[in-house]
């Protein structure tokens, strides 16, 4: 039987990122407060923005970890799993929009331009103290991948932001959805700019102790 996989994340993405990978997580989203982090590297911000999603949900399962998702605090717990996304372009660090004229504003700085997309994840086996990480068992890594954006003309992103898509996404597209077709190519871990980098989850897995096999679901 598959360990206990808890993702600390709303994103329909991550989740079926995961799902490809034979992996069923339990979402468990995290409600801290994305805005009360501010710093100016993108890096250390996507780090930090996991840890702490991380932190919050693990709290949140330690209020009811009598009826926390699979067994998750029993004698051989499983993993839990933070991520956050940005984008970053010409010193300036983008998440999701908070309006559609935003989003409308930042596709035509972004068209024809090149984006770094930065993000962080923290994974820990959820070894606690009344709710409380332990260093020991967690893991911080964070993964970039370049963007380079098709030259979309404002007919193309106007129509775009219609649709909506770009407003729950760091950087304003969605690679896996519409926002395929406006992005040129791309340097790296294309898992990465979809919100989950799966090669370094698997990394991060071996990391605390884990193998990835342990959490494939039975087929």
């Amino acid at each position: 039987m598959a360990k206990s996989f808890v993702l600390a994340s709303a994103s329909p993405a991550r989740r079926r990122l995961l799902q490809l990978a034979g992996i069923e997580p339990f979402v468990f989203p995290s409600a801290f407060d994305e805005d009360s982090i501010v710093l100016k590297d993108p890096a250390a911000l996507v780090e930090k923005l996991a840890v702490s999603k991380l932190q919050a949900s693990l709290e949140a399962l330690w209020q009811q970890k009598g009826s926390a998702p699979g067994g998750f605090f029993s004698t051989s717990p499983g993993l839990i799993l933070g991520c956050d996304s940005v984008l970053s372009m010409q010193g300036e660090i983008f998440g999701k929009p908070d309006s559609a004229q935003e989003a409308i504003d930042r596709w035509k700085a972004m068209r024809g331009q090149v984006g770094e997309l930065f993000t962080g994840h923290a994974l820990s086996d959820g070894f606690t103290q009344n709710g409380k990480l332990s260093p020991q068992n967690l893991v911080i890594r964070h993964r970039v991948t370049k963007v380079f954006f098709a030259s979309v003309s404002d007919r193309e992103i106007e129509d775009y932001v219609a649709t909506g898509e770009p407003m729950n996404c760091a950087g304003c597209f969605a690679i896996e959805g519409r926002g395929s077709v406006f992005v040129d190519r791309i340097e790296g871990c294309h898992t990465n700019v979809i919100g989950l980098c799966m090669p370094l989850l698997r990394e991060m897995m071996i990391d605390v102790g884990y193998s990835v096999t342990e959490f494939w679901r039975d087929t």
